[in-house]
C-alpha cells in the first residue's frame, strides 16, 4: 500500500515541478509513513514540510497545492492536511480488496523485494570455538544471525553465510591437552586434572575414541610429565602457568605429528557435532572458514607487514603493537607477542581483510555482547589498511538466561556444567527455540522461559502464531468433509463482501507485511517480524471467533476463503523467514 501513496505524492510533486513551483534539482524525497493514529487515516506524507523552503511557501500552503495536484485514485477515499503541513491519506476498502489476489498470486514471493539487488553481503555468525558442544548462549546468536541473513536475502541482497572456525591458538591447545590427559587416565595413569582444562563429558568421549584407534601409542609416565610443571593453584595462584606448562609438555612428549593427531581428533569430532547440531536447528552455511588455513597461508604475517609498512606498528618490550588508538580505540593492541607468536587479534585483522578482498560490499559480524570492546580495534585495523570502517557492521547478542519452574538454570562452560543447544531443542523443540531467541532486540538481555516455550496455550507466542495457521487448515478440512468447494474465484470477485470490522483490520495488517520485512531486514531486527506475526495471529483469531467462514452465501464464502488463504500465505512466509514451521494440525 505504501508504494501506491508514494507514487501519488511523486506525481503531484512532478506536477508542481512542471508548473515551476518546484525545481527538479531542489526536490526533496518525501517520507511516507503509516499513520500513528487510525483516526487520522492510514498513511501520512511530509512532502510539503520538506519542500516548503525550496518552494518559498508555507508548508500548509504547499500542502494544499500538492493535494490539488494529486491524481485521482479509486483506492484513496480521503486526503486531509493536518498540523503544520502533513498530508494524511485514508485508503478505500477497495485498496485492501486488491491486496488479497496479489498475495494469492505471488505466494512465497509476497513481501520480498529487490532493495539490495546487486550488493554482496557476508554474514558471519556463531563461530564458536570448536572446543565443546554449542550451548544455549550460542543458540541465540545462531538463530539471530540466520534470520538476519534470510531477511537480507528476502530484500534482494546476495548473502554469503559463514562460520569462522577458530581451529588455531591457545584454546585449541587447552582442548588437545585436556583430551590427552583424559586419554592417559583411560590408560591407567593417576593424575590431577587441571582446574582450567576442559572438563565436559565430551572430552572423555573423545579420549576414549583416541584410545580405541591408537591404543597406548600416546601413553607416557605421569611423573615425567608433571616433573617440570608448576603447581595448579585454582584458588588464586598462577593456574594459567600450570596449563601452559602442560601444553608445552604435551607437545614435547608427543612430538609434532602425534600432538597434531590428538588435536585434530578433538577438532573433527567437535566440529562435526557443531555442524550436525546447527543443521538440525535449520542453520546452514555457504562456507566454514578455517583460522588455521588463514595462518598457514601466510595471510596473518602479510596483514602485519601491511600495517608495519604503513607505519601503524611499533616495537615495545619485544612485542609489536598496533597504533589502534590513532583510529578511535581506547588503547594500542599487541599483534605479535614478545615470544614471536601472533595474537588472536592479528588473525582477526587478516580474516577481515580477506573478507573485503573477496569482494563483499558489506560484512556483518554477529558477536556475543561481551565482545563489544573488540569492535573499535577491528574497525581501526580496517581503517589503517585503507578500508572504510563502515563496510564492517558488528551486531551484538546478549546471553540467554534459562528459567525452569521460575528458577534460573546455572551454567559454566569450562566446567562442563551447561545446557547444550541440542538439549534445549530436545526439550522445547526447534520452532519454539528459533522463535523465542529472536523475540527481543539482540542487544537486550533475554530470559528464556522453558515452561512457557513448551506450553500449548495462547500465552506461548509461537504456539499462538502456529495455531492461527493450523486453524485455517482446520477450516479447509471442515469444508472438504462437508463437500464444500473452497477453491476461490480469481481476481477481486466477491471481495466487496468483506466489510466487517474484523475483516478490514485483518486486511490492513496483511498489507503491512512487505514493510515489516524491509524494516526488519534493514534494521537487523527480527523481533519486528515476530511482533508482526503475533499481531496477525491475534487479528485472525479475533476474526475466527466472530464470524463463520463456510456460510451458505457463496459470494461471501468465496471472499472469506480468499481472505483466510491470504492470511495463511503470509503466516507461512513470515514463519519461514524465522526458520519456524507452519503446521497444518496442532
Amino acid at each position: 500500500m505504501k508504494p501506491l501513496i508514494a507514487d501519488l505524492v511523486r506525481r503531484a510533486l512532478d506536477a508542481l515541478v512542471a508548473e515551476g513551483i518546484l525545481s527538479a534539482e531542489d526536490l526533496c524525497s518525501s517520507v511516507i509513513e503509516r499513520a500513528r493514529d487510525a483516526a487520522h487515516g492510514d498513511f501520512a506524507s511530509n512532502a510539503a514540510l520538506l519542500n516548503s523552503k525550496a518552494a518559498k511557501m508555507r508548508p500548509r500552503d504547499l500542502a494544499e497545492r500538492l493535494v490539488a495536484c494529486l491524481p485521482e485514485s479509486d483506492e484513496v477515499s480521503e486526503v486531509a492536511i493536518a498540523g503544520p503541513g502533513f498530508i494524511n491519506f485514508r485508503l478505500a476498502n477497495s485498496a485492501y480488496w486488491t491486496l488479497i489476489p496479489q498475495i494469492l498470486e505471488q505466494g512465497r514471493a509476497f513481501g520480498r523485494s529487490q532493495l539490495g539487488a546487486g550488493r554482496r553481503v557476508q554474514v558471519e555468525f556463531v563461530s564458536a570455538n570448536p572446543t565443546g558442544p554449542l550451548h544455549v548462549g550460542h543458540g541465540r546468536g545462531a538463530a539471530y544471525g540466520a534470520v538476519v541473513a534470510d531477511l537480507l536475502a528476502a530484500v534482494g541482497y546476495q548473502v554469503h553465510r559463514e562460520y569462522y572456525v577458530n581451529d588455531a591458538g591457545r584454546q585449541m591447545d587447552i582442548l588437545a591437552t585436556s583430551i590427552w590427559l583424559r586419554y592417559l587416565e583411560l590408560c591407567g595413569e593417576d593424575l590431577a586434572f587441571p582446574s582450567n582444562g576442559y572438563k565436559g563429558g565430551y572430552v572423555g568421549d573423545i579420549a576414549a575414541q583416541l584410545r580405541r584407534e591408537h591404543g597406548d601409542a600416546y601413553r607416557c609416565s605421569i611423573d615425567q610429565l608433571f616433573a617440570q610443571v608448576p603447581p595448579d593453584e585454582p584458588a588464586g595462584g598462577d593456574k594459567e602457568a600450570h596449563i601452559d606448562a602442560l601444553i608445552a609438555a604435551a607437545k614435547q612428549r608427543l612430538g609434532e605429528d602425534s600432538y597434531r593427531r590428538v588435536l585434530d581428533t578433538g577438532l573433527t569430532v567437535i566440529l562435526d557435532d557443531i555442524r550436525s547440531d546447527l543443521g538440525q536447528f535449520g542453520i546452514h552455511y555457504e562456507e566454514w572458514y578455517s583460522e588455521r588455513a588463514l595462518v598457514e597461508s601466510g595471510a596473518v604475517n602479510k596483514a602485519i607487514d601491511r600495517l608495519r609498512s604503513a607505519g601503524h606498528l611499533y616495537e615495545k618490550e619485544g612485542a609489536w603493537w598496533f597504533r589502534s588508538s590513532d583510529f578511535g580505540d581506547e588503547k594500542d593492541r599487541v599483534v605479535v607477542r614478545d615470544n614471536g607468536q601472533t595474537t588472536y587479534f592479528a588473525s582477526d585483522i587478516a580474516y577481515h581483510l580477506d573478507k573485503l578482498d573477496r569482494g563483499f560490499d558489506w560484512v556483518i559480524d554477529v558477536w556475543g555482547a561481551d565482545h563489544h570492546g573488540y569492535v573499535p580495534r577491528v574497525k581501526a585495523a580496517l581503517q589503517a589498511t585503507g578500508n572504510e570502517a563502515a563496510r564492517l557492521e558488528v551486531l551484538l547478542v546478549q546471553f540467554a538466561v534459562l528459567y525452569r519452574s521460575g528458577e534460573k538454570v546455572q551454567m559454566s562452560t569450562r566446567s562442563g556444567e551447561f545446557v547444550t543447544l541440542r538439549e534445549l531443542r530436545e526439550e522445547v523443540g526447534c520452532d519454539a527455540a528459533r522463535f523465542f531467541y529472536v523475540m527481543r532486540k539482540s542487544e537486550q538481555h533475554m530470559d528464556f522461559d522453558l515452561d512457557l516455550a513448551k506450553s500449548q496455550s495462547s500465552d506461548n507466542p509461537v504456539y499462538y502464531v502456529q495455531y492461527a495457521h493450523a486453524r485455517i487448515h482446520a477450516v479447509l478440512r471442515q469444508a472438504e468433509e462437508r463437500k464444500i468447494d473452497v477453491h476461490p474465484s480469481a481476481g477481486v470477485t466477491h471481495l466487496e463482501c468483506l466489510v466487517e470490522g474484523q475483516e478490514l483490520t485483518l486486511m490492513k495488517t496483511l498489507s503491512r507485511y512487505p514493510e515489516v520485512v524491509e524494516s526488519a531486514a534493514t534494521g537487523h531486527e527480527p523481533h519486528q517480524l515476530t511482533q508482526y506475526l503475533r499481531e496477525l495471529a491475534n487479528d485472525f483469531h479475533t476474526y475466527y471467533n466472530a464470524h463463520q467462514f463456510l456460510v451458505d452465501d457463496t459470494g461471501l464464502r468465496d471472499a472469506r476463503i480468499k481472505l483466510i488463504l491470504a492470511t495463511r500465505e503470509v503466516l507461512r512466509c513470515g514463519l519461514g523467514l524465522l526458520g519456524v514451521s507452519a503446521p497444518e494440525q496442532m
